[in-house]
This record gives structure tokens, sequence and C-alpha cells, in this order.
């Protein structure tokens, strides 16, 4: 077939590749497939379209923005806490819940307010169309034949004529004319409120996502040419929910399990927590608590919610290497000189847990290692934490502040309130891949983390 694929955790080699978003993008048929389910969002686009999106949304997601969304960050995690708190049994003193069911609800009620003011309610178990359309596309991912996206994306890449195959998986298919018909509606709604109200008025004012990317694109400063499409624009709606909830959801998730994995780390991080006078901090009252700092930065290190990313050449090109390597016939190589078409497979799971990167105990969960990491670390490209988990260069992630704040918000109330065990053994619960991100699995049960928790009744 002729197509090569490299395999790389050469830091300096990812680094150039994620750095030249331009000469290194998503292949064909990954982007084929992902705007199957997104649409023309950030994820699903390259080159001079995906950077107009991005400066046009960049503003929503800045520090100030994120500092306003706080509050509901705080206020969803609360409620979450309040109902687990109803759920604790009198005489046992504890409950069992499935940590990944109820945090996904959570995030999405989350997404929903703060991504473009519409509610969810699905903590409050309310029937909702959008949330039941939203919930469809990631009841696929629990299901094998959400695999065949997955393949069918790779041999798409190599044979581009499958490329007009007709969309089979129909509960898919009708969750996306769903969402996309009513991120039409609310994409309507909220031009022509803001067009109404004038910069004056209250809907000029919202915080949400959704009404900032309005704002900045109906910016007189923006020519036409600089302006989103409102099929851009909708894309979006569909990017937040999938990026926004999702990758949270999980990491969040994951947190909660390797808090139970350390018990010191969880009542360390306890106590740092409980020292703080008020249940509704703000965003710069979390982001001063060094330990919550660090053990949020070790939960995306250890367990990122998205374990794998590629690129595909767009031209022939010399990629520099950190560490030279030696062909067949004994050369030595300090360059990778790779031709147009050659695929880079990169293996951001592997990287945060490199041993030459992060020392023999990389696969150990250690906030610790926050305080002094290793030199070779501080060199991984990383737009936070030094790690690939929210990537680098121009193609990182654009909501990794509104993903770490709500992650510490929810860290923060719930880690306050409970104690955190595993209701099965370790050895039951697996890290596997389910459609855009890993999730815990129990085996033979699916998709879950079933948890005890118990009242916080005093510190040691």
């Amino acid at each position: 077939m002729g197509t090569k694929l490299v395999w790389t955790t050469d830091w300096k080699a990812l680094s150039y590749i994620l750095q030249n978003d331009l000469d290194w993008q998503k292949g064909e048929g990954l982007r084929f497939t992902l705007n199957r389910i997104l649409g023309n969002g950030l994820l699903a686009t390259e080159g001079a379209r995906h950077r107009l999106q991005r400066r046009v949304m960049n503003p929503a997601f800045g520090p100030a923005q994120i500092r306003e969304l706080t509050p509901i960050f705080l206020d969803k995690s609360v409620k979450l806490r309040d109902i687990w708190t109803s759920l604790i049994d009198p005489e046992s003193g504890s409950t069992q819940v499935d940590a990944l069911s109820w945090l996904s609800k959570m995030t999405l009620d989350v997404i929903g307010e703060a991504g473009f003011d519409y509610k969810f309610n699905a903590l409050d178990g309310e029937a909702n169309e959008l949330g039941e359309a939203y919930s469809s596309i990631f009841r696929t991912g629990h299901h094998q034949n959400d695999w065949f996206f997955v393949i069918l994306g790779v041999v798409q890449e190599m044979f581009p004529f499958l490329r007009a195959l007709p969309e089979i998986h129909t509960p898919l298919r009708v969750a996306m004319q769903t969402t996309t018909r009513i991120a039409t509606e609310l994409l309507y709604d909220r031009k022509t409120a803001l067009a109404a109200a004038g910069e004056k008025g209250d809907a000029w004012h919202t915080k949400d996502l959704l009404s900032l990317c309005v704002r900045s694109n109906m910016s007189i400063n923006l020519t036409e040419e600089q302006k989103m499409c409102d099929d851009d624009v909708i894309s979006q709606v569909r990017t937040f929910l999938v990026a926004g909830h999702e990758t949270t959801a999980t990491a969040t998730t994951l947190a909660l399990l390797a808090l139970t994995e350390r018990p010191d780390v969880q009542q360390k991080l306890r106590h740092e927590l409980l020292a703080v006078a008020t249940d509704s901090p703000t965003m710069d009252q979390l982001n001063a608590l060094p330990y919550l700092d660090v053990v949020v930065r070790e939960c995306l290190r250890h367990y990122p919610s998205g374990p794998t990313t590629s690129r595909v050449a767009m031209k022939d090109d010399v990629v520099p290497l950190a560490q030279p390597y030696t062909d067949r016939k004994g050369v030595v190589h300090h360059q990778l000189r790779v031709k147009k078409g050659t695929g880079v497979f990169i293996p951001i799971s592997t990287i945060n847990r490199d041993k030459d990167l992060w020392g023999e105990d990389a696969d150990v969960f250690n906030p610790d290692r926050w305080e002094n990491i290793p030199e070779a670390a501080a060199s991984v490209p990383g737009v936070w934490g030094n790690m690939l988990t929210f990537l680098s260069g121009h193609r990182a992630c654009i909501g990794w502040r509104f993903s770490i704040v709500e992650m510490k918000a929810l860290l923060f109330t719930l880690v306050r309130a409970f104690e955190f065990e595993l209701a099965v053994p370790r050895e039951d619960i697996l890290i596997k891949r389910a459609s855009l991100v890993q999730r815990p699995e129990v085996k033979g049960k699916g998709n879950q983390l079933p948890l005890i928790i118990k009242p916080v009744r005093s510190i040691d």
C-alpha cells in the first residue's frame, strides 16, 4: 500500500511535529470519521480553516472567561455532593455509586450551562431530547460496533474510495441529526437575542461559550473572510458536547480511582481542602491550593483521557531528534527524513509514563514527583504540566483551562465530603479505550467505576 507509519516517543520530534501544524495534520481518514460525528468543528478541521475557527473562539477560553464560569462548576459539584449524601445508608454509614455515570451527568449539566446556556438537568434525571441524543452517541461507544468506525477511519485513510460508503450506523446518524437540529436552533436564538439586545442588553453579557463565540464572530474588527459561517459555529456546539463533557468526566473518574489506590494521598489532599473556609472558592483560590494542583497534574499524567493521537506529513520533511538512531546499515542519524504521506503515531500514555523522562517510578501514581520533576520531563512540549495530555502547539486543546478548573472544583467538593474506596477488587478494573477516550471498565460489566463512599467525619 506504500503508506508508512512511524511510532516514536522522541520528545524533540514530537515537539517539532506538533508545533508545525500546517505541515503535520490529522490524516484524511481520521478527519472524515471525526467530521461524521462532530461536523467541521475544531477537532475535525485543519490548516487555515482551523486557525480561523480558533482565532474566533480563543477569547471564550481565556483565564478571565473561565473565572466567570467557575461558579457553575462549583454549583454542579455541590449538587452532585448533595445527591450522593442523600444516598448514604444511615445504618451502614455508606453507599455504593457508579462514579463514571454520575460524573458524566454532572459534566453534561456543566457543558450545557457553561457551554451554551442550556439546561440538560441530567443530575435530576429529567428526560431531555438533546441529552438523550448525546447519551445515545456515547452508548454506541460502549459496544463493539463503535470500533467499526475506528477501524473504518484507518481503512479509509488507505482506500479513499471507501469514504463514499453510506452511513449505516442508524443510532449515531439519528443522534447527530438531532444534535445538529437543536444546535441550529440554539445558534439562531442566540444570534437573535444578541442582535435585539444590542451591546447594553443582558443577552450581550451572558458568559456561556456559545454566546462568547457568537459575539466574537460578530466583531466589527473581523472581515467577512475572518468570520466563521453558521455551519462551523454549529459544529463547535457538537464539539463542545464531546470534548467538553466526556473527557472531564473520564479524567475525574480516573482521578478518584487513583485516590482509592493511594489512601495516603487522598487523606493528605483532604487535609488541604478542609482547611479552606468556603464551599465556593474562586478559580484563583482553587489554583492556589498546591497539593490539589499536583494531584490533578499527576492524575492527568497517569491517566490521560485521550491515550493516543496521530499526524500525517503534508510534504517531505526532516524531523529533528533528541536521541539519534542507528539504521540497519549501522549509520547513525540525528534527524528523521520522511516522505509526504508518512503517518506518525503519538502515544500520549506511553510518553506520560516514559521512564527515560519520568524516572524508574514513571508507572507509579506519585503527586510528590511534581515538587522536583526530572530535567528530561521538563523538556516535554505540553501546553500544561510537561505532559502531552492536552498536546501542544497551535492544535493544543483549546479548553484545557476549562477542564482543569472544572476537575479541581469537582475534587475540591467531593474529597472534602467523602472518603472513597473501591467496591470491587482492583484487578477487576480495566482501563480501556471507548470511542474517543479511555474509560474504566469492570470485567464483564462494561464501563463503570463502582465506589463505596462514606461521609467525612473527622481528620486524623
